[in-house]
């Protein structure tokens, strides 16, 4: 299983590059950023800076949409970047939640969301796209490679993700809301004549790593509910759609009762006023916390899903201390573990 890290483009942008250089070092594959533009510093500026600062790590935006970027545009950002950096990107897309709600807008359709994949990734690739009547292609990105994660959590959601995306996207930690997605998409991929072993398997959500003490849970709990707050925004999204009583599990549906209102001036924010609705289990079950032996345990739980990446979250007060504790203590038996089996198995 790889580790990716997701860090929000608050300035100043040299600690965003700082922490990703420092990931790298420790050994993450994958760097992600949120993409709001508003709310946080334009985040493919900041990615041509990391990239520039490492060397191995693929960097990609965790996730952007098809309404507030022009989707050609985004497309020619990714293929430049692969040109000066050797295909060390990847494009995490959704419908859209904080760059769209923060300034008025409404996430998009499904139906848009299938039509920007299948462009931004033509575009991506080097190959011919389809906009409207017009076929067009950038005759420079020959060589650019772009595969496109798609983000998602509801079933109609899952199952285009299923059928179209190279890869899968699930913002929370719970394995038994995880196992019911990830069939989900599998299923799909399979109904579209799809490998659905094609289709990577990346869950993020935060972790923190605590010293087992049960003070040292309750603070890490403050710092991570949040967290809650922004999936519950998703959540809400699905509850008006399909109902409360849907095929949709409760545990990922029912906390949302006690919701009420969001604030996007907080979003992604330890401290969030408009996460208190949020209960302990939700946080311990959406999110990675205690000691390493509990975040290696968690981590092999989601792997025997098929999990291929988990990308931690770094939206606390222990943000280098995290990486350092992964790198040290998580990171080295995570990959030892997937050598004993290797071995085994030989």
């Amino acid at each position: 299983m790889d580790i990716g890290v997701v860090l929000q483009c608050t300035p100043p942008a040299s600690r965003v590059i700082e922490l990703a250089r420092i990931a790298e070092t420790h050994g993450f594959s994958h760097v992600w950023t949120f993409d709001s533009h508003l709310l946080w510093q334009e985040p493919y500026v900041i990615h041509s800076q990391i990239l520039a600062a490492t060397r191995r790590v693929v960097v990609g935006p965790m996730v952007t949409n098809p309404a507030t970027r022009d989707w050609t545009v985004t497309a020619s950002t990714f293929a430049t970047l692969n040109e000066m950096f050797g295909n060390r990107t990847v494009c995490g897309i959704g419908r859209g939640d904080s760059a769209v709600r923060a300034l008025g807008g409404r996430p998009a359709t499904l139906a848009t969301l299938r039509e920007s994949i299948g462009v931004i990734r033509e575009l991506g690739n080097g190959r011919s796209a389809q906009i409207g009547d017009t076929e067009i292609r950038f005759p420079w990105a020959e060589q650019s490679r772009l595969p496109v994660w798609v983000a998602a959590y509801g079933p109609r959601a899952l199952a285009l993700t299923g059928e179209v995306a190279d890869g899968f996207i699930l913002q929370l930690a719970d394995p038994d809301i995880a196992a019911w997605t990830i069939a989900r998409v599998r299923a799909a991929a399979e109904r579209a004549g799809r490998d659905p072993r094609e289709v990577t398997i990346c869950l993020a959500a935060p972790a923190y790593i605590t010293d087992g003490t049960p003070a040292a849970l309750t603070h890490a709990r403050e710092q991570c509910r949040w967290f809650g707050g922004m999936v519950g925004n998703h959540v809400a999204d699905i509850v008006a759609r399909y109902g409360s009583d849907s095929e949709v599990p409760a545990a990922l549906t029912a906390y949302i009762a006690g919701r009420h209102g969001y604030d996007y001036n907080e979003h992604g924010r330890a401290g969030n006023p408009h996460a208190d609705f949020v209960p302990d289990e939700v946080v311990d079950r959406f999110c990675i916390l205690g000691d390493p032996d509990q975040h290696l345990a968690r981590l092999r739980e989601l792997e025997a899903l098929g999990v291929d990446q988990f990308a931690v979250y770094l939206q606390h007060d222990a943000k280098t201390a995290t990486l350092e504790a992964y790198g040290e203590s998580v990171l080295p038996r995570l990959a030892h573990a997937v050598e004993a089996t290797v071995h085994h198995l030989l």
